[in-house]
């Protein structure tokens, strides 16, 4: 079987007059756990349904290993939604089960592959309980075990830590570097900027439909603004404003964070908080992803 590439090329989908999408395209390779973030109403969940064959493209493709995504490639993506799509009378068992043979399984395959995910995500107490009876976290995990059941060779996750509390957060984290490390094709939306950081290879940041920006973290910072944190008690609070490619973003319990356009060469900065007496920091900010987020969409 060939390597699972999901590609997704220049699709775009509008609903009347709104543009959910406009030429969206990025790549998820074996072994990569791709980030999708964004705004609420972004685009970010159009873009997965299309991926995904639920949604058709006004224009553009989905390839899963050169090949259109149909029937049989579905079969290899295990996907979790950002609404739960469970049955609720079932039992959490007879759920995975089921679900897990719907893709393919035996059901001497679904049962072991079943009991193995309950375990692993702590519903191993739960898997005779129906799923209705579940808090709204464990109905998350029970989501999670039937998109990972049918072992997968790609991950389509729509808001996968959305209501997780932090140690189910750490498992599934864990988890989806389990999978990467398998060679799987991970694809997770979320808002949640500190673990995108923090989990993925490379992240794409969608706005208003469009990618603004596809890379990893290191990639995204390449191009991003220089920003200084300076401590110069003795200064008034605006000694910078007045440099030449210099913008105060903040002053804060005498600390000053200021941006420097390119080509500003950050000892002027520095010689100018120096005539105002004392600097006891200056400090170059390496930027979080919450900071190039905000950078690209504005």
């Amino acid at each position: 079987m060939l390597p699972a590439v999901l590609e997704v090329e220049r699709i775009s989908k509008r609903f009347g007059d709104l543009a959910a999408c406009q030429d969206v395209s990025f790549e998820v390779h074996p072994g990569e756990l791709f980030g999708f973030a964004g705004a609420n109403g972004a685009g970010k969940t159009t873009t997965l349904r299309i991926a995904l064959g639920v949604l058709t493209p006004d224009s553009g493709a989905v390839r899963l290993s050169g090949e259109p995504v149909d029937d049989t490639a579905r079969r290899r993506i295990g996907y979790l939604p950002e609404e739960r799509g469970l049955y609720p009378r079932m039992r959490v068992l007879d759920q995975l089960v089921y679900l897990a043979e719907l893709r393919g399984r035996t059901t001497n395959e679904a049962h072991r592959s079943a009991e193995i995910w309950l375990a692993r995500l702590g519903l191993r107490d739960r898997r005779t309980d129906r799923i209705g009876k579940l808090s709204l976290g464990d109905q998350q995990r029970v989501q999670l075990a039937a998109a990972l059941a049918h072992d997968p060779d790609v991950l389509v996750l729509d808001e996968p830590f959305a209501g997780l509390d932090p140690m189910a957060v750490e498992t599934l984290g864990g988890v989806l570097r389990e999978r990467v490390g398998a060679g799987a094709s991970v694809l997770f939306s979320s808002n949640e900027l500190d673990l995108v950081e923090r989990l993925c290879d490379r992240v794409g940041i969608i706005h208003n439909g469009r990618m603004v920006a596809v890379g990893t973290v290191g990639q995204l910072r390449s191009g991003a603004r220089s920003e200084l944190v300076v401590d110069a008690p003795n200064a008034g609070p605006e000694w910078a404003a007045a440099l030449p490619g210099v913008e105060v973003l903040a002053v804060h319990n005498g600390l000053t964070r200021l941006a420097l356009a390119d080509g500003v060469d950050d000892q002027v900065v520095l010689a100018a908080a120096l005539a105002t007496g004392p600097v006891r920091e200056f400090t170059r900010v390496r930027p979080s992803l919450a900071d190039l987020y905000r950078d690209v969409v504005s």
